[in-house]
Order: structure tokens, then C-alpha cells, then sequence
């Protein structure tokens, strides 16, 4: 079975909702496939972000590339609008002064079916951070970003 990134908007991803948008490097570019663009926030926390998929999905790996990000929070949800989020994966990541952040989670063969879109904590949820697509049924992810402290 060929393996695609599924969070691409050339697969059909969208960002729905982002909680800072900068002119120069807004939400979209993180699914834009481009190594050279990123979307940056406003420096307030938590920031959150939610990617739709718009089609059942099946999510085996998540890859979240970040700077200053503490915590990271998926939450997903099986609706087919994005309501009724769940807590789906929670890590710490390490951070490192100048150093991007790269992290790579399996998902267990348990998750990788029918769940839907990943979301990201309320601001009243303990520190989240980052970004990643867990399995999703025309969901969304939407991750938090926290400072590192």
C-alpha cells in the first residue's frame, strides 16, 4: 500500500480554524508541502489549529515539526463537522535553544481506523503544544502550542 502525507492541501487537507494567522506565514503554510514555509503565531498561548480532512482518513504516523513547543495535545472527533472532540495523544516534546523539534509518532493499529479529526486543549487544559493528524473521519486536528518555560 502506497503511504502519502494525507495532510497536504494537494490531498485535500484544509486548515478550518487557527487562533493567530501572521501575513507572512499563515496557517496554511503548514500544509503546503514547502520545507521553506511555516506558520508562525502571535506569541500568545495556547495557539490551536484545526485541519480537515474532508474524507475518512487513515492515520498510521504523524511527523510534527516545531520550535518552543512543550506540550503537544491532539484531540480528534468522529463528526463530521468539528464538534465533540476527544483526547487522542498528549507529549511532551524536548526542547533545545535554536534547535527545530522533530517529532514522529506511531499510532497504534488500535487508533488507525475509524476515529476522526485530532483537536488541540482549551485554554483551562493543562499546557499543549504543537501539530499533528491523528486518524480522522472528516475531521479535523487541532493542536495547542504552549511556551517552553
Amino acid at each position: 500500500m502506497r503511504k502519502i502525507d494525507l495532510c497536504l492541501n494537494s490531498e485535500g487537507a484544509e486548515v478550518i480554524l487557527a487562533t493567530s494567522s501572521d501575513e507572512k506565514h499563515p496557517p496554511e503554510n503548514m500544509i503546503d508541502g514547502n520545507p521553506e514555509t511555516f506558520w508562525t503565531t502571535t506569541g500568545m498561548f495556547p495557539q490551536e489549529f484545526i485541519i480537515c480532512f474532508h474524507k475518512h482518513v487513515r492515520i498510521e504516523r504523524l511527523v510534527i515539526q516545531s520550535y518552543f513547543v512543550r506540550t503537544l495535545r491532539i484531540e480528534k472527533s468522529t463528526s463530521k463537522e468539528p464538534v465533540d472532540f476527544e483526547p487522542w495523544i498528549e507529549r511532551d516534546l524536548v526542547h533545545t535553544e535554536g534547535q527545530l523539534q522533530n517529532e514522529e509518532i506511531m499510532v497504534p493499529i488500535a487508533d488507525c481506523g475509524r476515529p476522526g479529526p485530532p483537536r488541540s486543549p482549551s485554554p483551562t487544559s493543562p499546557p499543549p503544544p504543537g501539530f499533528p493528524s491523528p486518524t480522522q473521519r472528516h475531521g479535523s486536528a487541532l493542536p495547542s502550542v504552549l511556551p517552553e518555560q
